[in-house]
């Protein structure tokens, strides 16, 4: 049997079964399969006694990359793309034989020379993939400590009892343990012990962040925030110019703009949610400590308008945002030095 040039897989990836729509060189795509994991590799091990490469791909999720190593180890092209609603004109009938239709035919085009057909993200390695886990971890004890403070507080208002935001440490409840109903009191000291818990983890995983990163950095940067940046990020270097640092952070303007209109608009919001949410924390912190820093004296003039309204602030601290991951990038990769951006360093 002669073998084909290229096999093209699309997948639809679920825990306990993968859906495969197949295409064989230009022929049409084949009806969607169903196969378990195991079954699955199976499958594709076999694919590459049938044609010269194969390629397949599937869409980042909450599996992560796991199956791309796997596929990657077997001989397989996989690319792992950003989710998108593959319903192309609206139907509103979502399957996983027509999403994995969607990705092949898609994965057809993308190898034909059409970039936009696909978005391929960036895969980290085994240990960038652990040390993010490690910061997103610490975000999730945020949220599970401010979550489960508010339940304590709504408890309390449900008996017309409001309380402080620290009511939950030991002297705050114990003083509040006599002005209370018992049975309050009693939800209260449950919610406590949790919370207790929670927030010596937070302080163990905040601690072990900090120590971890040494290196210098810009003054009004923490190290727990340059940390955390720098394990967002995964790879300064995979970056090739500024415009994919930009976009990264999702601080961009939208656009709409046609013919001889152009409009810009909020920012994107595309790209890492973290990453830009840490930016922002860092340039609020820079206003201060960083007054020669070449960006914000770059903005000066407008920061320092008398009648500067807050929202107008608001896209002066996003601009100043995005130039940071610019220049975050450009010191990571030894673009520049420091001192030519005018950043002091701490030590």
């Amino acid at each position: 049997m002669k073998r084909a040039r290229v096999i093209k897989l699309g997948l639809d990836v679920h825990g306990a079964h993968h859906v495969v729509v197949r295409q064989i060189d230009a022929a049409a795509p084949q009806p969607a399969q169903r196969f378990t994991p195991a079954q699955f590799l199976v499958f594709a091990r076999k694919q590459l006694t049938l044609a010269e490469v194969v390629y397949s791909c599937y869409e980042a999720g909450p599996f992560g990359y796991v199956l791309h190593r796997q596929l990657i180890t077997l001989g397989v092209r996989n690319l792992v793309v950003r989710p998108r609603d593959w319903s192309t004109y609206g139907e509103r009938v979502k399957t996983d034989s027509r999403d994995a239709a969607a990705l092949c035919s898609c994965l057809d085009r993308h190898l034909a020379g059409n970039r936009g057909a696909l978005a391929p993200v960036w895969v980290p390695s085994p240990a960038q993939e652990q040390a993010r886990a490690v910061g997103r971890q610490r975000q999730s004890l945020q949220r599970e400590r401010v979550r489960l403070i508010l339940q304590g507080k709504s408890a309390a208002l449900l008996c017309g009892q409001p309380l402080p935001k620290d009511w939950w440490e030991t002297k705050a409840l114990a003083k509040l343990a006599g002005e209370l109903p018992d049975h309050l009191v009693r939800q209260l000291q449950c919610w406590q012990r949790v919370l207790v818990g929670v927030n010596t983890e937070l302080a163990a995983l905040t601690t072990q962040l900090e120590q971890h990163q040494s290196a210098p950095r810009p003054l009004g940067v923490g190290a727990l925030t340059l940390e955390l940046l720098t394990r967002e990020v995964g790879d300064w270097h995979r970056f090739r110019n500024r415009r994919q640092v930009a976009s990264y952070t999702g601080l961009c303007p939208s656009e709409r703009s046609s013919g001889q209109a152009r409009r810009q608009g909020a920012i994107t919001r595309h790209g890492n949610p973290r990453l830009r949410h840490l930016l922002i924390e860092a340039v609020w912190r820079l206003l201060k400590f960083q007054p020669d820093y070449r960006a914000i004296v770059k903005w000066r003039a407008a920061l320092l308008e008398p009648h500067l309204s807050q929202g107008r602030k608001k896209k002066i601290v996003v601009a100043l945002a995005r130039q940071l991951a610019v220049d975050l990038w450009r010191l990571a990769t030894g673009r520049v030095e420091a001192a030519t951006l005018g950043l002091q360093l701490s030590h």
